[in-house]
């Protein structure tokens, strides 16, 4: 795989699976009562902390498998069933409850700071954006691959703090239809997504037999 095929692959996957785009009305529900200045500074936390948290993942993840014995390709499946899982919630625009469950929804509206907990994580960097971001550092077969995995995860981030803040200072300009059918259509490409990294986990396995 080419650094520019890597690039596409790290970047798509990401911003598919973080989707900032279906937070939007999320985030916009869990500040009812914050300014847009308010609602401005939580994203820009939130997405920080996100980055933070997946770069680290990114750097360690391998040893963490190494010290628990478990396998790549056992991740891999079970990382493809968790964003199954999210695309399918995502194609019947409902909300996934491996991102947030009706109860860490409840606790985010009542809290006065949501920023780092629930947006932070595990909204933005959830299970499926953690297991992804894994999953690609193991395939980044140079130094260059590797840091342009850990320029995506920054990337992807930053595009979804800018996203967050045009909808936390023009809420009422946010059409829901057209944020259903994104969602949609995000939906199925994270479905194919899944289905190609368990496809890749079989054939490591079966390498390994």
């Amino acid at each position: 795989m080419s650094l520019y095929e890597y690039i596409f692959l790290a970047a798509s996957s990401l911003f598919v699976i973080i989707d900032p785009l279906a937070l939007v009305p999320v985030f916009l529900a869990m500040t009812p009562n914050d300014t847009p200045a308010q609602r401005d500074r939580m994203a820009k936390i939130a997405c920080a902390l996100a980055a933070g948290v997946l770069v680290v993942f990114a750097l360690i993840g391998q040893q963490i498998f190494n010290f628990l014995g478990i396998s790549l390709p056992a991740f891999q499946m079970a990382g493809s069933v968790v964003l199954l899982l999210i695309a399918l919630d995502m194609l019947r625009a409902h909300p996934s409850e491996t991102r947030e469950t009706p109860e860490e929804k409840a606790a985010g509206a009542a809290k006065d700071d949501i920023a780092i907990t629930p947006l932070g994580v595990p909204l933005l960097a959830g299970p499926g954006a953690i297991s992804n971001v894994i999953i690609l550092e193991s395939k980044a077969e140079h130094l260059s691959q590797q840091i342009a995995l850990y320029g995506c995860i920054v990337s992807v981030c930053a595009v979804s703090y800018l996203i967050l803040r045009v909808a936390a200072r023009g809420a009422r300009l946010i059409n829901p239809i057209a944020m259903k059918i994104t969602t949609r259509l995000m939906g199925l490409l994270l479905a194919a997504i899944a289905f190609q990294f368990l496809i890749n986990a079989l054939k490591a396995l079966k390498g390994t037999l």
